[in-house]
């Protein structure tokens, strides 16, 4: 009843013709864990998004108004933040794994079918989950102490190659704060790559080498300045990269920066990268979660709408943080893929770059500074 309600609220002499929000329409991409009369996981519930512009909104970002709803209706939310001392201990582990593999294979040429295979299922996915695992530390997640988790986020950029954790905080962390607002969340794409790669063959490039987009974009679109711990990320991974280098050869270092493409590049764990924050189905949904088995390997990156709601709840927790609040969770759209994200991405027309939520920046944004 409520379906036919909100059916009979949309003036459909908007469309053409049409006779439901779903003729001639793509297959829905995204489903509802507990489906509602307002959405059934099924329909779509608005129309396509104008494809020459992004979704420009004067509303909040929903995060903030979500977490203070849960935090009414659930207190004991408080009890799942905090830091989490595993995480360190999976970092060891995988910065010990892709150094002992890039050393292994400096005796295989990088075009033979071995070294392309390892460096695509080994290499990928481990520089993936140390992407996810800088992610975490940029949240203080690992130690009590913010030194201690800078320290760690430069020694889990070892195996990236390039360096980049201290960077990445500071764009991170505005991300949150500033979720959609232009000029100031990095993670939006520009005008510039609306206009360039709105296309089939555009969106390809654009997955291809979604790793470049994110590391150069920022660059262009929010300078920062230098601080110690930007420096000391730039002299860890030149001496750690000249080591290895001048003891092992520079195979062992084609080896873990072709690991990072890879790892941002067509790989199933870079889907989240579109699946977070992309529109997709006519909704206005600023966030999707993904609850799928990739998140093992990922540190729980899927539970996103859940991060952003509470980013002081550790990876380990997220499952608990949604368990705790299904009435706010599973009745929003989430994707039951990110694989079938990035093919979707690529071949529906009703998503590409323009498929983003932006607001005008707010006139305190340019007054962010983090302490150091």
């Amino acid at each position: 009843m409520g379906a036919t309600a909100k059916t009979k609220s949309i003036d459909f002499s908007y469309f053409g013709g049409a006779e439901s929000l779903d003729e001639g329409r793509s297959p829905r991409r995204t489903e509802v864990v507990a489906p509602t009369t307002e959405d059934d996981g099924k329909s779509h519930r608005g129309p396509p998004q104008d494809p020459t512009q992004f979704l420009w909104l004067m509303t909040e970002e929903p995060h903030r108004t979500r977490r203070m709803a849960i935090m009414k209706a659930h207190p004991e939310v408080t009890k799942l933040m905090g830091h989490e001392p595993l995480t360190k201990w999976v970092v060891l582990g995988v910065v010990s794994l892709q150094i002992i593999t890039a050393i292994l294979l400096r005796k295989y040429h990088p075009l033979s079918p071995i070294f392309l295979l390892c460096a695509y299922l080994i290499g990928g996915t481990a520089n993936h989950n140390l992407f996810l695992a800088i992610h975490e530390i940029t949240h203080n997640l690992a130690f009590k102490s913010v030194k201690a988790n800078k320290a760690l986020a430069i020694f889990a950029n070892l195996p990236i190659g390039i360096p980049y954790s201290a960077a990445f905080k500071r764009y991170h962390i505005e991300h949150h704060k500033f979720l959609g607002e232009d000029g100031i969340d990095t993670d939006l794409p520009t005008h510039f790559e609306l206009l360039c790669l709105n296309n089939v063959l555009g969106k390809v490039f654009f997955a291809t080498f979604q790793i470049l987009f994110y590391a150069l974009r920022p660059g262009f679109v929010r300078t920062q300045t230098l601080t110690q711990w930007h420096i000391a990320n730039l002299a860890t991974e030149i001496v750690f990269d000249y080591f290895l280098i001048n003891t092992f050869g520079v195979r062992p270092f084609i080896y873990l920066v072709m690991s990072s493409f890879f790892a941002g590049s067509l790989h199933p764990l870079a889907g989240h990268f579109i699946a977070e924050h992309y529109v997709w189905d006519g909704l206005n949904q600023e966030t999707y979660s993904y609850y799928g088995p990739l998140n093992i390997l990922a540190y729980n990156v899927g539970y996103h709408n859940e991060h952003h709601d509470f980013p002081s709840v550790a990876w380990t927790r997220l499952p608990a943080l949604r368990a705790l609040a299904p009435e706010f969770y599973d009745t929003l759209p989430s994707h039951p893929s990110w694989p079938m994200v990035i093919v979707n991405f690529i071949r529906d027309p009703e998503v590409g770059i323009f498929a983003r939520i932006k607001r005008k920046p707010k006139s305190h944004a340019d007054k962010v500074a983090e302490k150091d």
